[in-house]
């Protein structure tokens, strides 16, 4: 099997969320919504948070500066045919309203409860979710998707501690 690693952002402002909708992609043939991220390159394997900062940049015109706060909160895995993916979410605020236009897709400030009725992937949605009951806390969860006995999508959640067992 193949590894897939990608970096995504959810950056606020105030009390909205910023958001990218995507009109096609070699991955959906639909339109569908996702934080601002993308896929690793190879010289930020081992540093997600430079890709994360990367696509910040490339779909809204935010840098790094311009961002507080910005931290891993969630890592998720699944399967998909050959592939193994494995996305690094980051959490952060801005207060840069003006945003510039990118080929990757439109971006949006949405309200928490507009973003939940929009088409976006289940583990996104499961990790929303998560997030809003769990927005307190200061854990990195890791998310595992997987298919229930009754063949339908359910998600494990673990928060990822240090064991220190040696």
């Amino acid at each position: 099997m193949e590894l897939r690693q990608m970096a995504t952002a959810y950056i606020f402002k105030d009390e909205k969320v910023l958001m990218i909708k995507k009109s096609n992609s070699r991955l959906y043939n639909s339109e569908f919504w996702s934080g601002l991220g993308g896929h690793l390159e190879p010289n930020e394997l081992n540093c997600p948070r430079t890709a994360c900062l990367r696509e910040i940049f490339e779909e809204s015109g935010i840098e790094e500066s311009e961002l507080s706060e910005l931290r891993l909160r969630y890592i998720l895995i699944r399967i998909k045919e050959n592939e193994i993916r494995q996305q690094y979410v980051y959490f952060g605020k801005t207060t840069k309203y003006q945003l510039i236009t990118s080929n990757e897709g439109e971006v949006y400030w949405l309200e928490m409860g507009e973003v939940m009725t929009k088409h976006i992937s289940k583990i996104n949605r499961e990790m929303l979710e998560h997030y809003i009951v769990h927005r307190e806390d200061q854990g990195l969860y890791v998310g595992v998707i997987t298919i229930s006995d009754r063949q339908e999508p359910v998600m494990q959640w673990s928060e990822l501690r240090d064991p220190m067992i040696f």
